[in-house]
């Protein structure tokens, strides 16, 4: 089931993959790759300001643009009054085009915006009461291992992110868990599963036929034009 409704577009009655199939035109990159095949709707974008080439604001437009899942509003590093400052600058880009935001980690930053959804850490999802976790509709948390996957449903979430998948930058040295770790995180889980962790145009499939319902994103969103093809 999915976490939210179908999307309308900010500029017409259509929805946001109604308004894609009638708009976007086929853009190859170097290789051949036809860009405009990918569907950032299997996709949640996770933030990271200190990666990001060029303006941060004009950078999460374009995703949005592209009708993302969802954005994480990620940037652990932030205090929370100057988390809720950026907070309020990306939900209103989220509004503009119709796609959720979910806080990372700021649990009464999140509550005091009324944020679209929350997304924490399992070792702080486990400091909430189920009275403040069943307040979220949207709450997610990543899982590492099975055990952690079961966790996860039992603390309430809604959908949890798996990973790593693949090897990725964002985790030097550490081997990725692979498909099989996802393929069996999806069968152990009745919530929509995101896998993370090097996840690329051309692995979307693979990780979609594992049984993913999509990917988490944050370096080939905030960097290069690898996922993007609307200027």
């Amino acid at each position: 089931m999915p976490i939210w409704p179908p999307r309308a577009c900010s500029r017409c009655s259509m929805t946001i993959s109604m308004c894609r199939e009638k708009n976007d035109k086929s853009i190859f990159d170097k290789s051949g790759f036809d860009r405009s095949t990918i569907d950032l709707s299997k996709v949640i974008a996770i933030t990271d300001r200190k990666q990001c080439i060029g303006d941060f604001d004009r950078r999460l437009a374009r995703i949005a643009a592209q009708g993302p899942r969802a954005i994480v509003l990620r940037e652990k590093d932030l205090a929370a009054e100057e988390y809720a400052k950026l907070a309020r600058k990306v939900m209103g880009i989220g509004r503009q085009y119709g796609v959720p935001v979910i806080l990372h980690g700021q649990v009464e930053v999140a509550a005091r915006l009324r944020a679209d959804g929350l997304h924490l850490p399992l070792p702080k999802l486990r400091q909430f009461s189920a009275k403040v976790r069943s307040a979220w509709q949207v709450l997610g948390t990543s899982c590492h291992s099975l055990d952690e996957v079961e966790e996860a449903q039992r603390l309430g979430c809604s959908y949890l992110v798996a990973g790593h998948i693949y090897e990725t930058d964002c985790k030097q040295g550490l081997p990725g868990r692979g498909l099989d770790f996802l393929q069996a995180a999806c069968q152990a889980s009745a919530l929509p599963v995101y896998a993370i962790g090097g996840i690329t145009p051309a692995r979307l499939a693979a990780v979609l036929a594992a049984g993913a319902a999509g990917a988490c994103v944050m370096s080939g969103l905030m960097q290069g034009e690898t996922w993007l093809y609307k200027k």
